[in-house]
């Protein structure tokens, strides 16, 4: 399930009573909560006896403190429509940093980890002990980092511009920051192989993509760095994250000085499951760390259905 808001904290066995609550939630996740609950309604009536789990992708960040999760906007008019920061990728931020842990031969409660959740859709996670601090999505996936056709972070009020002078609708502006801009608006590719392959070619409209999804990717870690204090891996995950060594190569360039670096050599290997590419004796470990949300998912339902018999 993509939404669980502020309900839903672990995996859920589906009863009516969760299933009156996800339909509630459908304001806030209006493309995804619908077509899961048909999934769930389809499942049930064909296997009425079979148990069901709802697996939350914001559950992990619900441990988020007030002071990360909050908007600076009216109270009242926040907690009246349910606007405030919730995150995703919780799955896959939960798995990987978990994983994390694991290559440093400690405990997840040991360690301190930035997550780079980097595929078409991206986001960043602070994870302190195990528990999510602060995350780079928001109240929808449209916060935070450059994607793939997505814009990110910036400045509200582009949205009243847009309407006031460029007369558009809020559904159209809806449509172009959630599919047109990004990495596809910058240079029209959302793919990060072609843009490289053009970057190398010296096309500069792929090089300015590649340095504005860059530069945001850095003011994520450096904020990050600042919110735990003490970080000893930052972990690169997902489809970019696994796979593109230029990206991962580029994001810790310059931050020498907050320990971070990659071996160029360990930073070109390909396909060898977790692994550090930072070079022997970092202050600060890097990582490329599959992840395996299905995995993630399994074990949770595993857990619960154990606990309930």
């Amino acid at each position: 399930m993509v939404h669980g808001g502020r309900h839903f904290t672990e995996p859920t066995v589906i009863d009516d009573r969760v299933l009156a609550e996800i339909e509630r939630l459908i304001p806030v996740a209006p493309l995804h909560n619908p077509a899961n609950l048909t999934g769930i309604r389809t499942a049930m009536a064909l296997r009425p006896d079979l148990p069901q789990v709802a697996v939350f992708d914001t559950a992990f960040h619900t441990t988020m403190p007030e002071s990360a999760a909050r908007y600076a906007i009216d109270v009242e008019t926040a907690d009246a429509h349910r606007i405030r920061r919730y995150g995703f990728h919780g799955t896959s931020h939960a798995y990987v940093s978990r994983e994390t842990a694991k290559l440093l031969g400690k405990t997840p409660e040991e360690v301190n980890v930035i997550v780079l959740h980097l595929g078409n859709g991206a986001s960043a996670s602070a994870v302190q002990g195990g528990r999510c601090v602060d995350t780079s999505m928001g109240l929808t996936p449209l916060e935070g980092l450059v994607m793939g056709t997505r814009s990110g972070d910036m400045d509200p009020a582009v949205i009243f511009h847009l309407m006031r002078v460029g007369g558009m609708s809020a559904d159209e502006i809806d449509t172009l920051l959630n599919k047109k801009s990004g990495l596809v608006g910058l240079c029209g590719d959302n793919d990060m192989r072609e843009i490289r392959r053009r970057v190398d070619e010296g096309d500069q409209q792929a090089k300015l993509a590649f340095d504005i999804y860059i530069h945001r990717l850095k003011k994520y870690i450096g904020a990050y760095y600042a919110v735990l204090g003490r970080v000893d891996a930052v972990a690169f995950t997902a489809g970019v994250g696994e796979n593109a060594a230029p990206v991962r190569e580029a994001a810790v360039a310059g931050l020498e000085g907050l320990g971070l670096a990659v071996d160029d050599g360990l930073n070109a290997v390909r396909g060898v499951g977790a692994r550090l590419i930072s070079p022997e004796g970092a202050r600060v470990a890097v990582a490329v760390v599959p992840t395996d949300e299905e995995m993630e998912i399994a074990q949770q339902t595993y857990a619960l259905v154990e606990r309930n018999n």
